[in-house]
């Protein structure tokens, strides 16, 4: 009998699971270098060193695999802390908690969560699941940011997803190699606070 490291083809069969997750490895670099959806299969089963056949057995459709993919970053930043980090009393603690989960997110994966949250291709394919899961997120803190900046739900809203691009930029930065962790960390934390401290009403 053969074992899971039996080879086939040149390469050692693996289970489901790991090779599933080779895919969506492939298909997070791929993203973030392509900039969008949908993804070339031809580039992801090279990357992925599988037949597309293989890919479309794993992921009937584009939208499978993008929520897949959105369903892996929202999985390492909750096992992060990021339900916490919302979840701080005041505003200021819980805004640089979460900005600095995300930054640290992006400058491990890249931009990954944002694409395809923000790619047209996406609109309305996002699994309620996962979008439940953002607009968890988002509500808590837009709640305290109405109350603590006296803000309108819509201008908190607007207020908090200006300051997301903050995190994003600085951990993209890092990602591409062009700025230092350490840098990107800094200018996080600084950003956010001038952010937040320019919108304080003055009492």
């Amino acid at each position: 009998m053969r074992s899971e490291t039996a080879q086939m083809g040149g390469r050692a069969r693996l289970s489901p699971e790991v090779r599933r997750g080779e895919i969506l490895d492939a298909a997070e670099v791929l993203l973030v270098a392509h900039g969008g959806l949908p993804l070339p299969l031809e580039d992801l089963a090279r990357a992925a060193q599988v037949s597309k056949a293989l890919i479309y057995a794993y992921f009937p459709n584009q939208h499978d695999l993008a929520n897949a993919l959105l369903a892996r970053r929202f999985a390492a930043l909750l096992a992060a802390g990021l339900e916490d980090a919302a979840a701080e009393d005041h505003l200021f603690s819980a805004a640089q908690a979460c900005a600095a989960l995300y930054f640290d997110e992006v400058a491990q994966a890249g931009p990954v969560a944002h694409i395809v949250l923000r790619d047209p291709y996406m609109a309305g394919r996002i699994d309620p699941a996962l979008a439940a899961v953002r607009d968890r997120i988002a509500r808590r803190l837009a709640r305290k940011a109405r109350l603590t900046l006296r803000l309108s739900a819509k201008e908190a809203v607007a207020a908090l997803s200006l300051m997301t691009t903050i995190p994003e930029e600085a951990g993209r930065l890092v990602h591409t190699g062009d700025l230092t962790p350490e840098r990107g960390r800094e200018l996080t934390t600084r950003l956010i606070g001038s952010s937040l401290g320019a919108l304080t009403p003055d009492v």
